[in-house]
C-alpha cells in the first residue's frame, strides 16, 4: 500500500471542506507554534521555513501581461460552515467550477482571515477570503478576495449568521448563500505562484488575488475577529525572484 505523506492528508483534508480541530492543535497564529515557528513543529511542515514560494505575499512590482479572463460556473451553495480554530471554513456542493487558462478547477470550500494576508503595494485589508479550487489532479487554485470597509456585506451576513461560536462545531446552512456573490463585479485579477498560507504550506498553488476588493463593515469584521478570538493571517513572505502578473 502506498504511504500517504502527512502533507498529502493536510491537503486532502483541506480538499474535503474540512479540517479536524485535533489536526489544527499542531500550530497556531501566534507564541511558540505561531508561524515563524511552524517549520520546526513538524517535518511535513518543512517548506513553512525552506520554501521559496511562499504565500502570502506584499504584491508589488506588478509585470503587464494579457491574463484571460476566469470563467466562472459557479452553480452550487454553501452547505455548510465550520469553525475549526484557526478560521471559519464553508464547504461547498459539487460541481461549480473556473476555469483559466485552460485548465478547470472545482471549488471545494471558502474561508477568512483577518486581518488581510495579501497586501497591496504594503496596504493590508481588514479581511480576506480564500476561494479553495482543485482541477482533476489535485493541484491547487485559490481565488482570493480582498474586503475594504464599508457598507454591511449581505452575503457575508448570510455566512455570519451561521457561524458556530464553539471551536469543532459545524452548522448546516439555513439560508443560502452563492460563491459567485462573495466576488468583486469587476473580476480582473493578478496572477501568481505561491503556496498554502497554513501548515503544510505546500508550493504549487496558483494564486489569482482579485484587483478590486468588496465592501465589509466595521462591525462585520468586529464579530468575525470574536468569532475566532486572535488575528488568524500568516505574514507576508518574501516573493524572491517571482513576479506578480497583471
Amino acid at each position: 500500500m502506498k504511504k500517504i505523506l502527512p502533507a498529502t492528508v493536510a491537503v486532502l483534508m483541506l480538499l474535503a471542506g474540512t479540517m479536524a480541530y485535533a489536526a489544527e492543535e499542531q500550530w497556531s497564529y501566534a507564541g511558540e507554534k505561531g508561524p515563524e515557528h511552524w517549520a520546526r513543529l513538524d517535518p511535513a511542515f518543512t517548506l513553512c521555513g525552506q520554501g521559496a514560494n511562499q504565500s502570502p505575499v506584499n504584491l508589488t512590482g506588478f509585470i503587464e501581461a494579457e491574463l484571460e479572463p476566469i470563467k466562472f460556473d459557479y452553480t452550487g451553495l454553501v452547505t455548510k460552515i465550520q469553525h475549526n480554530g484557526h478560521t471559519v471554513q464553508a464547504a461547498y456542493s459539487a460541481g461549480s467550477f473556473m476555469t483559466v487558462n485552460g485548465r478547470q478547477f472545482e471549488l471545494r470550500q471558502i474561508h477568512f482571515h483577518t486581518p488581510s494576508e495579501h497586501q497591496l503595494d504594503g496596504k493590508q485589508f481588514p479581511l480576506e477570503a480564500h476561494l479553495v479550487h482543485a482541477d482533476a489532479k489535485g493541484q491547487l487554485a485559490v481565488i482570493a478576495v480582498l474586503s475594504s470597509l464599508g457598507a454591511e456585506n449581505p452575503n457575508l451576513k448570510k455566512l455570519w449568521q451561521q457561524i458556530p461560536q464553539e471551536v469543532g462545531q459545524e452548522e448546516g446552512m439555513a439560508t443560502q448563500v452563492r460563491a459567485d456573490h462573495l466576488l468583486p463585479e469587476n473580476r480582473e485579477y493578478y496572477r501568481l505562484n505561491g503556496s498554502l498560507t497554513t501548515p503544510p504550506c505546500t508550493e504549487g498553488v496558483l494564486w489569482l488575488v482579485m484587483k478590486n476588493p468588496v465592501a465589509v463593515s466595521e462591525e462585520q469584521v468586529k464579530q468575525f475577529s470574536e468569532v475566532i478570538g486572535h488575528p488568524n493571517n500568516r505574514p507576508a513572505q518574501p516573493l524572491n525572484a517571482r513576479v506578480v502578473l497583471q
